[in-house]
């Protein structure tokens, strides 16, 4: 079979080399670079490097050198076409059919990019001439310098209607090859064919390789629609492409940042001031293909939108969208510009640090999927309650990958559970209300008021002190799991669900997490010392060392990494216990504390029976943690 190098760029595109060679070799990233010992011959210093931005691995021992397609080829031991099947495969993408026509196929595409190129040259060449005065006018208007002009490669298509078609066909163009570029229209009814784009700004738009497959084009004076693009053609198809990705690559990599903006001109005035890592679709919503190709370059682009209506439209299409591709690792951002303002006019009026400040304020997709939601409705009564959360559970079914839903489950629960909360002044915090005094009440209202909080919870660190009650019992737990990985496996529902009260003990949870879900996609037993390489390498060094060197950890014998397996799972079962019944107790106090609140009859009532049934779910845990054993935490 006849691989054509569109395919096979395609093909290099969808795949990160990075991430393929790392399944095979432990890749510690220096700057734009990957390096690891080579896995071609014994090292025992790195001599092995992996340039993404350039796609291709180089060896300075060996001299090995290649892309991803002959890396496969080296270390699996199969042919070319073998290689392409299985690279296909794994990046989605469906192998070309072998025609007989292929051959002429491939030299019509070299030829429909010979003539894209040469009608980019003649835009390019019309704007520099003495009749577009006009549209370079509009241009300098726009806060365009001509080296910006020049490195975008505007054109302007003029006021004529064959003038293009006339031009091309005088340089042996043919008529049928304007038309199926997608630069002259030819009417069904058999009439003369006419200049698709005519009084027009011109944006040559290209693919990732820089070859200009189509144009989008602005209009200058009166028309119909604004903004004009090429239609779908051989080699243009706008679901699968983002304008300036050919140019933004290097940039994106760079800041570990690539935004997306809504239009040629955002991408242009952004560049203009040195943001060069912006990309825009080509008048359509993200697609899947596109949102795909944006993870190639970063884990978590920025989505920029306008602050009006239409702007928070697109960011809910933009949402819905990407919650079925969600993995591990992988997210969008979303950020909002001030009313009436695009990226372009911020930027021209006040320069790049305006909308860096936007891009600040970035929210993670998990915020606005609830803020949206939220604004869908009323939560004031316990039906309109339940169906906003009922709202959560469907969203978050949305989500493809198990690990990603259970983690998006648990934070939108926490975030339903604290919603509605009253907040806690300083001046209530010292209030008789918390104190441990039960036969001091308070006046509400003009009368004494006791909230029926009971005396063992109010007893409890919880009620009285403001640290961090569990941190030992976190601090164990995420020992537990480092010494003993396997847990990962026979524990895996509860250990990916418990949530850490600690910002820094919740960080390494999360990168346990992912690590233990690449090792397992990639079917590599992850063992102790390999799980601590990689934290280290993800900059939790100095955690992990305190964790190891804090003696008081260790007095349980479950935690060592010396304890028999069956007693590292007992003891971990203990601890996750300990952990719900952390979590139960909280929400009865919260629970007791509202009720104090209440004066209706009917609330006291439901209140009461919440607050039973939690009091009975304490009871079940601590006989629970009873029949486990005593550890002390």
């Amino acid at each position: 079979m006849r691989f054509t190098p569109d395919f096979l760029d395609d093909l290099r595109m969808r795949l990160s080399l990075a991430d393929y060679i790392g399944r095979r070799v432990r890749l510690t990233k220096k700057g734009r670079e990957h390096s690891g010992l080579c896995p071609f011959h014994n090292e025992k210093t790195p001599s092995f490097t992996v340039n993404e931005e350039k796609g291709f691995y180089h060896c300075f021992g060996c001299g090995a050198h290649g892309d991803i397609i002959k890396f496969a080829m080296e270390t699996e031991g199969v042919s070319f076409p073998e290689a392409i099947e299985r690279l296909a495969d794994e990046a989605g993408l469906a192998l070309p059919a072998e025609k007989p026509g292929d051959r002429q196929e491939a030299a019509k595409r070299k030829g429909q990019y010979e003539v894209l190129e040469t009608a980019t040259s003649w835009f390019e060449t019309q704007l520099r001439s003495d009749a577009a005065i006009g549209a370079r006018d509009y241009l300098t208007r726009r806060g365009l310098s001509e080296a910006t002009i020049s490195a975008f490669r505007l054109g302007l298509a003029p006021n004529r209607r064959t003038y293009l078609r006339d031009s091309m066909t005088s340089r042996d163009i043919t008529e049928p090859q304007l038309v199926e570029t997608g630069l002259v229209i030819k009417p069904d009814d058999g009439g003369e064919a006419y200049d698709r784009f005519r009084d027009r700004i011109i944006f040559p738009i290209a693919d990732v390789r820089g070859r200009v497959v189509a144009f989008g084009g602005r209009a200058l004076g009166e028309a119909r629609a604004k903004y004009l693009n090429s239609p779908e053609t051989d080699l243009f198809h706008k679901g699968t492409m983002l304008y300036n990705m050919d140019k933004v690559r290097a940039a994106a990599r760079e800041k570990d940042r690539l935004i997306v903006v809504e239009g040629y001109m955002d991408v242009i005035g952004l560049a203009q001031v040195g943001i060069k890592e912006a990309v825009a679709p080509l008048g359509t919503a993200l697609t899947e293909q596109q949102i795909q190709q944006l993870w190639r370059s970063v884990p978590e682009p920025v989505l920029c939108f306008d602050g009006d209506n239409a702007g928070l439209r697109a960011s809910r299409r933009a949402m819905e969208r990407v919650l079925p591709l969600l993995k591990p690792g992988h997210s969008l951002r979303f950020a909002y510009l001030p009313a009436g303002e695009d990226p372009d006019s911020l930027v021209a009026a006040n320069g790049a640090g305006a909308f860096e400040a936007v891009l600040e304020e970035a929210k993670p997709l998990i915020d606005v999927l609830w803020d949206t939601l939220l604004e869908q409705g009323s939560t004031d009564t316990p039906e309109r309650r339940a169906g906003f959360r009922a709202s959560l559970v469907d969203a978050a079914r949305n989500i493809g990958d198990d690990t990603v839903r259970r983690f998006y489950m648990d934070d939108l629960g926490n975030r339903f559970k604290k919603m509605g909360q009253p907040a806690v002044t300083n001046q209530q915090a010292g209030n008789d209300r918390y104190s441990t005094r039960q036969d001091r009440p308070f006046r509400r209202g003009g009368r004494d008021f006791q909230p029926p909080v009971s005396a063992e919870l109010l007893r409890t660190p919880l009620a009285q002190s403001t640290g961090e009650p569990s941190s030992r019992r976190d601090k164990m737990l995420v020992l537990a799991i480092l010494n003993h990985p396997r847990l990962l496996d026979d524990l895996e529902e509860e250990l990916f669900a418990v949530h850490f009260e600690g910002a820094e003990l919740d960080k390494i949870h999360a990168a346990i997490i992912h690590i233990a879900v690449q090792c397992r996609a990639d079917s590599i037993n992850l063992e102790s010392g390999t799980l601590k390489d990689h934290l280290r390498e993800r900059g939790f060094a100095d955690s992990l060392a305190r964790m190891e060197a804090d003696r008081s950890l260790l007095s349980d014998g479950f935690v060592r990494t010396n304890a028999p397996y069956e007693q590292a799972l007992r003891g971990v079962r203990h601890l996750l216990d300990e952990h719900q019944l952390h979590a139960v107790q909280q929400e009865l106090h919260q629970a007791e504390m509202e009720a104090a609140d209440h004066t209706d009859k009917e609330l006291l009532d439901r209140a009461a029976l919440r607050i039973k049934a939690l009091r009975d779910q304490i009871g079940e845990l601590k006989g629970k943690i009873a029949r486990h054993g005593e550890f002390p935490l």
